[in-house]
């Protein structure tokens, strides 16, 4: 606190000497010329049934006085006992000036468990005209360095992030690194522009090309709910380095386009003054621990008094959301969920700690407990056809992986060039359509992606082939027969297309199925009788129908077991490539890189997958077979 005072008293005594004469106009209104001509547009994410999409913006860069003055609104401060007491009720300016870091405005709401609170109270204050798109302009400058910064605060009602508290504070700057004075600024262009994101920022040149523009004014894209301020609209995954959040922030459309009003705020605020809320080194929101406690103000930020210190250790770009991975979730997407959900649990904790705890020891029992209750011993491979509980199940598909590796490694990569020409061809037919990638669809207008049903379609068949080579390579084993990556891909190629026509099928009536909402449980059952369609076809070389009818006749009587079982592998196959790829995301790693390392992880876990639900079709197979009687 001692030194942030010494920072308002040094930055006062700079701006009265850069105070022109009494009467004189010119330096006032040069700065307002100034914070105008460089005045941010903002794409906010549009609400399509506002305001309670958290996924879209629910809340404007606005005026301090949705809280100042608001009736509403308390003003609350930590007493010698460090509870915390109410002051006044409808805090004004003068009640918040020059207050400590011990002081709290609290607004309506439980900022760990808001629903939709705050953003019904925000839209309300909008309509009552209380909430009007404002931003706050400040003109900066840094002891012993040349130049001068126009920068321009955010305030938001909520921030609705990973982390929960109420108040935010984001916003960007432009630099002038050869200028003065607002006059000499105003002669030239800026140099560079930095962005605030959490607790860092990304800078770049003012004639960098991500830098957009109209005339003077540059857009910006504050992500959803965090309101940290990018160049561009997309999804980008930040990993905490340089304090840049830890989570995704989303910028993308739809959008919404944004002028708020530059209201330009002195360097040297006086407590008694129009400003005095500048003073305030409180907190703009609720006492709570950690990153939900409510902000401090701008005057508090290094920006403030240290502008081009603060903006050379920003870094220069913000990694982005790739599209997708070749294979299998992308580990960038997971890591978004992963964050999303563990700050769920972190703010569960901060509201109810038993509550935390239980879902803790929940966790916990489904982790430890499961292989338990187990057999992992002992693990036949001479018999591959006999009854087998998950442990070895799991032990028999690792151990016929690790016998095989070289044959197995060949047809898992596989994959990857199969699903390289299925998003070759993905792309070329977007190319085709143009932009958009959309057709209209009979005489109503509907729009239709057309290009993304190839990826849909080709991608599960690429797998269900991959699936399918390594079923016909352990039919081979079975019989004895020399079992390379040539006779296996051969025995596939030959029921080719009954493979196909039998993934097509039972994937259609699957969705179709759930699309109904009241077939999904029939959806449900149908996906998991159908799990041995391919085994059907492989060893009994079977007829499309009779695949089906076969598949659904070994499931019969031991339904529960093939979906706990066939689930894992399903849940194995998607977990363990992300879950190997997080720890990349802090290295110095590209995106597209991490994401091609979980495809990898993917496509290499695919042939494991076949050979445990083989070795379950087996189990299952086994189990109904009738026991030899013996005596008369």
């Amino acid at each position: 606190m001692t030194r942030t005072l010494a920072l308002v008293v040094a930055g006062a005594v700079v701006s009265l000497a850069l105070v022109p004469p009494a009467g004189a106009q010119v330096a006032p209104t040069t700065a307002q010329r100034l914070v105008d001509t460089y005045s941010p547009i903002v794409m906010l994410r549009a609400q399509r049934d506002p305001p309670c999409d958290k996924a879209k913006e629910q809340f404007d860069p606005t005026t301090v006085d949705v809280m100042l003055g608001n009736p509403r609104v308390r003003l609350r401060r930590t007493d010698a006992s460090g509870r915390l007491r109410t002051v006044t009720r409808a805090p004004s300016v003068a009640d918040v000036a020059a207050r400590d870091k011990g002081w709290y405005l609290d607004v309506p709401g439980d900022a760990l468990n808001p629903g939709c609170t705050y953003a019904k109270d925000f839209a309300a204050l909008r309509r009552a005209g209380r909430a009007p798109p404002i931003a706050y302009a400040h003109i900066a400058r840094e002891l012993g360095q040349p130049g001068l910064v126009v920068q321009y605060f955010f305030f938001y009602y909520y921030n609705q992030f990973n982390d929960l508290h109420e108040g935010d504070w984001e916003g960007m700057q432009v630099a002038f690194d050869g200028a003065s004075t607002p006059e000499q600024a105003l002669a030239q262009d800026p140099t560079r522009i930095a962005l605030f994101q959490h607790a860092g920022g990304e800078k770049a040149d003012w004639d960098d090309g991500r830098v957009e523009k109209e005339g003077t004014h540059p857009v910006v894209y504050p992500a959803a709910g965090s309101h940290a301020t990018f160049f561009a609209s997309a999804v980008y995954v930040e990993n905490g380095n340089g304090g840049s959040g830890l989570g995704c922030d989303n910028t993308s459309e739809p959008l919404r386009r944004l002028r708020p009003r530059p209201v330009l705020v002195p360097d040297a605020p006086r407590p008694d003054g129009r400003f005095g809320w500048l003073t305030y080194l409180g907190h703009w929101g609720e006492r709570h621990g950690g990153f939900s406690n409510g902000p401090t103000g701008p005057i508090t930020k290094r920006q403030w008094s240290e502008p081009f210190a603060w903006m050379s250790g920003l870094r220069r770009a913000s990694p982005q959301l790739p599209s997708g991975a070749l294979a299998g979730p992308a580990v960038t997407g997971a890591f978004c969920g992963a964050v999303a959900t563990v700050s769920s649990f972190v703010n569960l904790k901060a509201r109810t700690t038993l509550g935390a705890l239980l879902i803790a020891a929940l966790v916990l029992l489904l982790v430890v407990v499961p292989p338990t209750l187990t057999r992992w011993r002992p693990v036949d491979l001479e018999n591959l056809r006999r009854p087998r509980a998950l442990g070895q199940l799991l032990r028999a598909a690792r151990q016929l992986y690790g016998r095989h590796w070289r044959t197995l490694v060949i047809i898992g990569l596989a994959s990857l060039p199969i699903l390289a020409a299925v998003e070759g061809l993905n792309w070329a037919v977007k190319q085709l359509i143009g932009a958009g990638n959309t057709a209209t669809a009979g005489s109503s207008g509907a729009q239709i992606n057309v290009a993304d049903p190839i990826s849909s379609i080709g991608r599960p068949i690429a797998f269900a082939l991959v699936a399918a080579t390594v079923i016909t390579f352990v039919r081979e084993l079975e019989l004895g027969r020399p079992a390379g990556v040539l006779q296996a891909a051969r025995g596939m190629l030959a029921r080719f297309w009954r493979l196909v026509f039998c993934q097509l099928a039972g994937t259609l009536a699957v969705v179709l199925l759930a699309l109904t909402i009241i077939g999904i449980p029939f959806a449900i059952r149908k996906y998991v009788d159908w799990q041995f369609v391919q085994q059907q076809i492989v060893f009994r070389d079977t007829s499309i129908r009779d695949a089906f009818r076969g598949s659904r006749q070994v499931v019969r009587g031991r339904w529960w077991r093939t979906l706990r079982i066939a689930g894992f592998f399903w849940l194995l196959s998607i977990v363990v490539g992300p879950m190997l790829g997080f720890a990349l995301i802090f290295a110095d790693l590209s995106l597209p890189a991490i994401n091609l390392f979980g495809s990898v992880v993917f496509a290499l876990l695919t042939p494991y997958v076949a050979l445990g639900r083989t070795l379950l079709f087996f189990d299952l197979e086994s189990r109904a077979r009738p026991v030899p009687q013996t005596g008369p």
